[in-house]
């Protein structure tokens, strides 16, 4: 759609020919290549760690110490195959996340995913500037200067029509977040404390108050704007399935550092805070800041509001470019950082006027806005099953992805991770709407809800078994029609597993998806549609419901 994605892979820390090849290369060059390649995978997750991020890393360590460590580690295997499915998304099909779910699904579904995509990436941005104004707020200068300052900044951040360049600034940003360790060390962290954390708790017993935060963490640390993002920006650097080993280790050095600062800001605030009468009463990120300074000294408060003024860009400007990519997708229009404003309007514009909404929704009450923060964290932990059962759907197809489709194993991981956020987000819709469940009533429900998932697993596996009999069969039959002359030539011609892996992967590194018009369109069985149709009335209560939560805390 967009020939600025068609080209050479211009990095911040290298480029690389259109037409450049593993073969004949030294470790070094190598090694040069894989830096050229780093961005997408890294800058996706670091934005993860964004405004919300921090405010909710930091409550859960005020509120519950290192209790709730176990969530983050629960949580790697599910950003890691959330993410490599975009990977292969975008470096095979080269178009964007909402290109292909309106390509393949249709306006009805492609507008049901968009839609809420805008939805809450205009508030995530709104918290961003939040966290703007709360980090420039501690050191003295008034929100009426911070926010506009932010948004003028973001703005020229994006609009010098050079993607290196652009990168370049983000791996600045990213940089700064190196002030997580002097930070986390200063509050002389318990490493016994910090480990027993590994251990899944629910201190204070399973109710709707707790389940909200592990949303808000599920949330936050798996965002649906990061699918969106991470397949646009590959396909904006113009990485193509030859890369695709490259930008898998790209996303491993972006998880170790989501990780690693997730945990950090945790121990900040639960080793800073723990035993003080801020300890258990969190109100938002400012304020975490201005107790930190108080109770672990100025250091520590600087740090922290440098920390979330740096995520707070980088997260405003990750999300803002997830939806000005997905914007252009939908409306068929350029929606690249190698242009320049004038080379495609649509994109800048969009980007600006959605920074000019978010900061002007940021200038509402505080004490709303601090609970907005977690309210959007949490609707996106309720909204990521829906996002990620269209991944799992595209990546199965094979007229999109060929000999790039998930394997069983991918399958069966993929399905494990969709069935467990479906159960903890109706585990939070039940909490609200029945607000005097207890913690035993929650638990039973989620050991019922594991039956039911293994019962549906086998099921389908048994529907795939019978489907894989009968091709089987029907190969067998072609077979028999062979003469024992021809049966023999077969044989003769059949590869050694290392032949048939090198083929595999040439043909790998070579496909490309055909033209998305030119392909039919998958149809959904009454039972897939029944189901898709029910999974997005459930969202539909479950948003609801979240918004009644954050309502009733506003009110006390």
């Amino acid at each position: 759609m967009d020939s600025a994605h068609v080209g050479d892979i211009v990095g911040a820390l290298g480029s690389i020919g259109q037409h450049d090849t593993l073969e004949g290369r030294s470790r070094w060059q190598r090694f040069r290549m894989l830096l050229a390649v780093i961005g997408p995978g890294l800058i996706v997750m670091v934005g993860d760690n964004d405004a919300g991020g921090i405010a909710t890393y930091a409550q859960a360590g005020q509120n519950y110490g290192m209790a709730l460590v176990w969530t983050l580690v629960l949580l790697v295997p599910v950003l890691y195959v959330n993410q490599e499915m975009v990977v292969r998304l975008g470096a095979v099909a080269g178009v964007g996340h909402a290109r292909l779910i309106f390509a393949r699904f249709g306006k009805f579904w492609g507008a049901f995913s968009v839609g809420d995509l805008f939805l809450v990436n205009a508030l995530t941005i709104v918290t961003e500037f939040i966290g703007v104004s709360l980090a420039l707020g501690y050191f003295g200068l008034p929100k009426t200067i911070a926010v506009p300052l932010a948004a003028v900044g973001l703005f020229a951040m994006v609009a010098g029509g050079s993607f290196r360049r652009w990168e370049r600034f983000l791996f600045g940003l990213i940089a700064v977040n190196i002030v997580l360790f002097p930070m986390a060390f200063l509050v002389h962290p318990s490493f016994a404390t910090s480990a027993h954390g590994l251990v899944p708790s629910f201190p204070g017993g399973l109710n709707s108050t707790l389940l909200l935060l592990i949303v808000s963490i599920v949330g936050t640390t798996v965002a649906p704007w990061q699918l969106f993002f991470q397949q646009s920006n590959i396909i904006d650097k113009r990485i193509t399935p030859r890369w695709i080993r490259y930008e898998r280790i790209d996303l491993w050095v972006g998880i170790v550092v989501v990780m690693l600062g997730a945990v950090a800001i945790m121990a900040a605030t639960a080793f800073g805070l723990g035993g003080t009468a801020a300890f258990g009463d969190f109100t938002d990120a400012g304020a975490v800041a201005q107790a930190l300074h108080d109770h672990a000294g100025g250091s520590v408060g600087a740090l922290f509001a440098i920390l979330l003024l740096d995520a707070s860009l980088i997260g405003a400007n990750a999300v803002g470019l997830a939806t000005t990519y997905a914007l252009g997708d939908t409306l068929g229009k350029r929606h690249s950082l190698h242009w320049k404003i004038t080379e495609a309007p649509v994109f800048y514009v969009g980007y600006a006027a959605l920074l000019l909404i978010a900061a002007s929704v940021s200038f509402a009450p505080d004490h709303v806005l601090g609970l907005i923060t977690q309210g959007v964290q949490a609707l996106a932990g309720v909204l990521l099953p829906s996002a990620t059962v269209f991944l799992v759907l595209l990546c199965n197809d094979k007229a999109v992805l060929g000999p790039w489709v998930n394997t069983t194993r991918q399958n069966i991981v993929a399905g494990i991770i969709v069935w467990a956020l479906v159960l903890l987000s109706l585990a939070l819709t039940a909490s609200v709407f029945f607000g005097h469940l207890t913690a035993r009533t929650i638990e039973t429900g989620f050991g019922a809800g594991a039956v039911i998932g293994l019962l549906g697993a086998g099921a389908i596996a048994v529907a795939r078994g019978r489907a894989e009999r009968r091709a089987a069969v029907l190969t067998a039959a072609e077979l028999g029609g062979l003469d024992p002359g021809q049966v023999e030539e077969l044989d003769s011609t059949r590869l050694s597993r290392a032949e048939r892996k090198k083929i595999l992967e040439q043909d790998r590194d070579a496909f490309r998806t055909p033209a998305l018009d030119t392909l039919e369109r998958p149809v959904f069985s009454p039972l897939r549609a029944g189901g898709m149709i029910a999974l997005r009335g459930y969202l539909v209560v479950a948003v609801t419901l979240v918004v009644v939560k954050i309502v009733q805390s506003i009110g006390g």
